[in-house]
């Protein structure tokens, strides 16, 4: 038996995967619409085949290398401003016990991307009502709940925050039940503000060490 119809999807898969990752990084691109739009530019009006779109973790995987190739100059500096101006609005929003997710966690983030946090208190109105008494300007909209789609959607609270953008789903104290943990894979895909500042510590340690070995 032939594997050459595996190999040949397993190659457009990753091609489509690439395609992706550079809309992610050039144009500030959604994962979806990545997709959708590299297929389009890959696959151009050849029928339908769904078994050879990638999955998120692909595109996270050529983001990286995207970024390594092309950014390395500019994305880790971004990166920094972008976890340093995360840890500022989370110790602001400390009594709502926020974890971090997104690009500025997984270390993917860029140019375009802004702050995605998760806040949990017994109601969102609790926390609506805190960020207008700080004069926030707020922007309600609603974000899918992390834990799936067979959980309903969760009001979400986007803002500035000197000049980046956050986008704050605001949960139920319930919902905080097994947000910190690990997927099977190892992939963390929340931190609470100690995991940020580790982050944030490690950065500073490779920056002096790369000072010191030039």
């Amino acid at each position: 038996m032939t594997t050459d119809a595996f190999d040949d999807s397993a190659l457009v898969r990753l091609e489509i995967a690439a395609a992706a990752a550079r809309l992610v990084a050039q144009d500030g691109a959604d994962y979806g619409s990545a997709k959708r739009k590299a297929a389009r530019q890959v696959l151009g009006d050849a029928p339908g085949r769904p078994n050879v779109l990638p999955d998120n973790a692909m595109i996270e995987e050529q983001l990286r290398q995207y970024n390594a190739l092309f950014l390395a100059d500019s994305q880790p500096a971004r990166l920094f401003q972008l976890r340093t101006i995360a840890l500022q609005v989370m110790e602001a929003l400390q009594q709502f016990h926020p974890l971090l997710s997104g690009p500025v966690l997984n270390g993917t983030a860029g140019p375009h991307d802004e702050i995605y946090l998760q806040l949990f208190a017994e109601s969102a109105k609790e926390i609506h009502i805190f960020l207008l008494n700080k004069n926030v300007l707020l922007d309600m909209s609603e974000s899918p709940h992390f834990k799936g789609a067979r959980y309903d959607a969760v009001e979400t609270a986007s803002f500035l925050w000197k000049s980046e953008g956050v986008h704050a789903a605001m949960y139920e104290l319930d919902a905080m039940r097994g947000a910190l943990k690990a997927k099977a894979d190892g992939k963390v895909l929340r931190t609470d503000i100690a995991g940020l500042r580790s982050l944030l510590s490690a950065s500073l340690g490779n920056k002096l060490s790369d000072n010191t070995d030039h």
